[in-house]
C-alpha cells in the first residue's frame, strides 16, 4: 500500500507549482502577455534640467491601478565599454578619479556616444584615446541598462583583440593611468566585490564566459 503524503494540501500545491516553474522558458520583457498590465501611461513630461552629458525629465504617469505618480528620468545618449584583451591574456584597465564616489576607480575603457554615432566606431575611438591601443578585431559582447530605475542609458560592451599599441590621447579633462591585468585576477576581484563599476563587472564576466566557451569548442573540435 502506497504511503500517504501527510503534508498540507497548500504545501503540496506550492511544491508542484515550483516544479512546473522549472520547465518555464525565459520570456523577455513585453513578450509575455501578462506584461501589458504593467505599463504606465505618460500623462505629461517636462525637462527639469539640461546638462553637458545628460538631461533630467519629470514625468507624470498613470499607474496600472489608475493612481498617478511622478518619475524623474535621466536621458542619456548612451555609452560604450571595451574589454581589450592582449595576446598574453591581460585586460586593459583605466584608473581614474570619480568625483561622485570621491575615489579612484578601476574600470574598463569607456566613453559616451555622440548623438547618432555608431557604437563600434565609438568603441574603437575611446579605446585608442584612453589606452593607446588600436583594435584590429572588435566583437560585440552585450548591452546593459546601467540603472534602468531612473535612467535610459544603455552601455554597449565590446571585446577588442589583435591589439596594436600606438599612443594614448585622452581628452583635455581626462586624467588616467592604464594597467594591464590578467583576466583571472580581474575575475577574482569582481567576485570578491573589489570591482564595483557595473560595466566592468559585466564585461569581465562576459569575457570569461566567452573564453571558457571557446576553449570547450576547441577541445571538442
Amino acid at each position: 500500500m502506497a504511503e500517504q503524503d501527510e503534508r498540507p494540501v497548500e504545501e503540496i500545491e506550492e511544491i508542484e507549482e515550483a516544479e512546473e516553474a522549472e520547465d518555464t522558458q525565459l520570456v523577455l520583457g513585453d513578450d509575455d502577455e501578462r506584461d501589458a498590465g504593467l505599463h504606465e501611461e505618460v500623462i505629461s513630461q517636462e525637462t527639469a534640467w539640461s546638462g553637458k552629458i545628460f538631461d533630467v525629465e519629470c514625468l507624470e504617469v498613470k499607474l496600472p491601478n489608475g493612481h498617478v505618480s511622478r518619475r524623474d528620468v535621466v536621458r542619456h545618449h548612451g555609452a560604450v565599454a571595451i574589454v581589450a584583451l592582449t595576446e598574453s591574456g591581460k585586460i586593459a584597465l583605466v584608473r581614474q578619479y570619480r568625483t561622485a564616489l570621491d575615489r579612484v576607480t578601476v574600470e574598463l575603457p569607456a566613453g559616451k556616444l555622440d548623438p547618432g554615432e555608431d557604437p563600434e566606431e565609438c568603441a574603437r575611438r575611446e579605446l585608442h584615446e584612453e589606452t593607446g591601443f588600436i583594435a584590429h578585431r572588435m566583437r560585440y559582447l552585450t548591452t546593459i541598462a546601467s540603472s534602468c530605475g531612473f535612467s535610459d542609458e544603455l552601455i554597449h560592451i565590446y571585446m577588442a583583440t589583435q591589439l596594436e599599441f600606438d599612443q594614448a590621447c585622452p581628452d583635455d579633462d581626462e586624467f588616467l593611468n592604464v594597467d594591464l591585468v590578467p583576466l583571472s585576477e580581474l575575475i577574482d576581484a569582481v567576485l570578491d566585490g573589489k570591482i564595483q563599476d557595473a560595466k566592468t563587472v559585466v564585461g569581465a564576466l562576459a569575457c570569461d564566459v566567452m573564453a571558457h566557451r571557446l576553449a570547450a569548442e576547441t577541445a571538442q573540435a
